[in-house]
């Protein structure tokens, strides 16, 4: 089994709560808006290394920001439709620029040409409200976002 980690960075405005979400990179998802944004995140082998340390590198490499944040909350982990275990934490953060940069992947493009091109991982990154952002999270991770919108109305 696949092993992911993430965080989920929020915010909070006056009267409510914002999501970060990154949104996929490459020609697979270019065209593609609704329920395919995601909590940064990315694989990692839990015999090896720590999921909290791999989600804070995965949050760098998918947005280029740091997480300042030492508090996290723990997030109960859910299987995607793929099989991989996500396991999340949300902490409060705030970017004037969510989005500066990603690492990028390889892969030929168009199919069958022979041809390598590279993408970036993610391609942007946004703030969302919670209704905004039930509508555009892939839906394995909704479980997720929905214990994250419970634990942080508990605090409002």
């Amino acid at each position: 089994m696949k092993h992911t980690a993430g965080i989920w960075a929020y915010r909070v405005k006056s009267d409510h709560f914002e999501i970060l979400l990154v949104h996929p990179g490459g020609p697979f998802y270019a065209k593609k808006d609704a329920g395919v944004w995601s909590v940064p995140k990315g694989e990692y082998n839990p015999d090896q290394e720590d999921a909290l340390e791999v989600a804070k590198r995965e949050f760098f490499e998918e947005t280029g920001n740091t997480i300042a944040s030492s508090l996290f909350i723990p997030l109960e982990p859910v299987r995607s439709k793929g099989g991989k275990l996500i396991t999340t934490w949300a902490t409060e953060a705030d970017f004037e620029q969510c989005y500066i940069s990603s690492n990028m992947f390889e892969i030929e493009w168009p199919p069958k040409s022979g041809k390598m091109q590279s993408f970036p991982e993610t391609d942007k990154a946004d703030w969302f409200s919670m209704e905004e952002a039930r509508l555009k999270i892939n839906a394995s991770q909704l479980p997720i976002l929905m214990e994250l919108e419970q634990k942080l109305r508990s605090l409002m």
